[in-house]
């Protein structure tokens, strides 16, 4: 056989939605590096559950929309979906050095059966 493809019997779903993070978020350590541990990594993470579960594990998309970053120091931040399940994942947005993080926005799509 060449060329043959199969398919799932089950239907794809397709859900999205954006986040909204801040310094008013519970837990956010993003925006002031503690004193005389400017170079070290900071992360932030955030449960991100699907308003229905996947049948397996979607590809999930994660992608920063926007941020307030302090001028005085480079941006620097990083987003990442980790740890997905059929019922969610965890956010993870890292940043390191002096960057100041202030907020940031995030748009993320799950494909999957």
């Amino acid at each position: 056989m060449i060329g043959r493809m199969y398919s799932s019997s089950l239907p794809w779903k397709v859900l999205s939605s954006n986040l909204s993070l801040n310094v008013q978020t519970e837990g956010w350590n993003l925006a002031c590096p503690e004193e005389g541990a400017e170079a070290e990594i900071r992360q932030f993470t955030v449960y991100v559950g699907f308003d229905t579960p996947f049948f397996e594990v979607p590809v999930v998309q994660l992608g920063l929309s926007g941020f307030d970053i302090d001028q005085r120091d480079s941006a620097r931040l990083m987003v990442k979906a980790e740890n997905i399940t059929e019922f969610g994942f965890q956010a993870t947005l890292t940043t390191w050095a002096g960057s100041r993080v202030y907020a940031a926005e995030l748009n993320w799509i799950a494909i999957g059966p």
